[in-house]
């Protein structure tokens, strides 16, 4: 397996190439910002600069996860301690969350955002969701009767028009299927440079995979460990792995670090979180060792367990007039 080259200044993580057009480099791991509404603010803020110190050099954040303003401050913060060299030495993601997926939103919605990080510019920006919901203040869940028809052709314009612009070096999409991305690559000018989804040894997404690989799109996988599932008998059907656990055993590694390898085995860079300084620093404790080709045909064979679907965004009642099934992201 061909392993993906450094990234330069991020030198506790490789990185993998992304983008058809010049592109970049996407870290191998990153952290992941969604969890600020759910620890609080001093929690958090202490774990993302925590994250900076011990190597990690990729913020996903997003409007929704209203931790952009405290991703800057962070970011800013690192460069005038000498954490880091500057802000060009971190690659920054953030999303258009689905109530600013409309063609006339994309742009302000990302001006926005590059305020609240008080930065010109983000290395990545995503369509969040293949959903559009009436405008409004980000935020979830969403009734389902805002759902709206989406533009994607107009959305994804003015995603090429935000990199045109130099406000994002790179333009991508999360959790789309082969179906949406197919869609949108029919109509493209700049092809997306990303998908970012659910994946982990639970959720190997293995036709997605294929199909963002012959495209030219890299993966960006989310929820890594597994998180809890509502449907599984299990709380998390990754750590809980009975045959995670006995390949990290064998290996003397956590089963965290069997999932994230798994991950970046597959060619897919990574966005983890942790409170705690010492798992931050076993996450990205996965370069300088491999999985068996046994290990890998032993994970390929784990019962699969989806968590997140577009009912995980929406209230519980209400009647859309959208067909859900056109807007959710488990691939038929």
């Amino acid at each position: 397996m061909a392993l993906p080259r450094s990234s330069g200044g991020w030198s506790r993580t490789p990185g993998f190439p992304a983008g058809q057009l010049g592109g970049g480099v996407v870290p191998a791991v990153g952290f992941g910002t969604a969890s600020l509404r759910f620890v609080g603010e001093e929690s958090f803020r202490g774990a993302l600069v925590a994250a900076l110190e011990v190597g990690y050099r990729h913020i996903d954040t997003a409007s929704v996860y209203g931790s952009e303003r405290v991703v800057g401050e962070a970011v800013a913060g690192a460069a005038r301690r000498g954490v880091i060299a500057s802000r060009e030495e971190v690659f920054v993601t953030t999303k258009a969350w689905c109530t600013q997926c409309h063609p006339e939103l994309v742009l302000p919605s990302l001006r926005e955002s590059l305020q609240n990080l008080q930065m010109e510019y983000v290395d990545m920006y995503l369509v969040h969701w293949p959903m559009s919901v009436k405008p409004t203040k980000p935020h979830y869940p969403m009734k389902r009767e805002d759902i709206v028809p989406m533009d994607l052709r107009g959305v994804w314009q003015a995603m090429e028009e935000c990199h045109q612009l130099g406000l994002a070096k790179m333009i991508g999409v999360s959790n789309f299927t082969t179906k949406k991305l197919q869609e949108l690559l029919a109509f493209a000018k700049i092809p997306p440079a990303v998908n970012q989804v659910e994946l982990n040894p639970v959720w190997q997404q293995k036709q997605l995979m294929e199909f963002c690989k012959v495209k030219g799109i890299h993966v960006t996988a989310y929820i890594p460990l597994g998180g809890r599932h509502r449907t599984s008998t299990v709380n998390n059907p990754v750590l809980d792995s009975d045959v995670l656990k006995e390949i990290a055993a064998a290996k003397g590694k956590s089963v965290a670090q069997i999932s994230l390898r798994w991950i970046y085995e597959q060619g897919a860079s990574i966005v983890t979180t942790s409170m705690k300084r010492e798992r931050l620093k076993d996450n990205i404790d996965i370069f300088d060792w491999r999985l068996s080709d046994e290990d890998r045909l032993k994970i390929s064979q784990i019962p699969q367990h989806k968590k997140v679907s577009v009912l995980s965004i929406l209230c519980l009642d209400g009647v859309s007039s959208i067909d859900l099934s056109e807007v959710d992201v488990v691939e038929l």
